[in-house]
């Protein structure tokens, strides 16, 4: 992997700081795990027992940016950019992926989320949705929890691809 050129998150900050910082490091950590790999490698189940792979992490991850901040808590009306096939998340499916295209999105939808977070003045701001309250800031804990989960399996394909370790 190349040199970490992630921002770390600032020890001393308001809630709003600290949240956004570090779901922030969270996606520059994944963008980090994927960096100097080929189509090929990203696209590579590298464990037998599993069938994820880095884009499709990746590809996840962009679904699910998309789902919690532009569907839930923006309320746009939007259609999966990767459909379900025979009961598989479509984001998984990555054999003819483009992986620039999936980087691309992944980035957008990190912007979008972005947008809709600037657009909430409070943390504690809520939205209904199919009959629950949801708060921004949960929303922005959940996804830190997600990234942090989802990057402990890029962790562990990345060094079945590579040998690359590292945080």
């Amino acid at each position: 992997m190349t040199d970490d050129q992630r921002i770390f998150p600032p020890k001393v900050a308001n809630d709003r700081i600290s949240l956004t910082s570090f779901l922030d490091y969270q996606r520059a950590t994944l963008a980090m795990k994927c960096q100097g790999l080929t189509s090929d490698q990203l696209k590579r189940r590298a464990v037998p027992t599993s069938s994820l792979t880095l884009l499709g992490l990746v590809r996840h991850a962009a679904e699910v940016e998309t789902m919690w901040f532009r569907f839930i808590l923006n309320q746009e009306q939007l259609t999966p950019r990767w459909p379900a096939v025979d009961g598989v998340s479509g984001e998984f499916l990555v054999a003819d992926a483009d992986v620039d295209e999936a980087f691309t999105l992944w980035r957008e939808a990190c912007e979008g989320s972005r947008a809709v977070t600037d657009s909430f003045e409070s943390l504690d701001d809520t939205v209904a949705f199919r009959g629950e309250t949801i708060s921004l800031r949960y929303v922005l804990t959940h996804m830190i929890e997600e990234y942090a989960r989802h990057n402990g399996h890029l962790d562990l394909l990345r060094e079945a691809i590579d040998g690359a370790v590292g945080e």
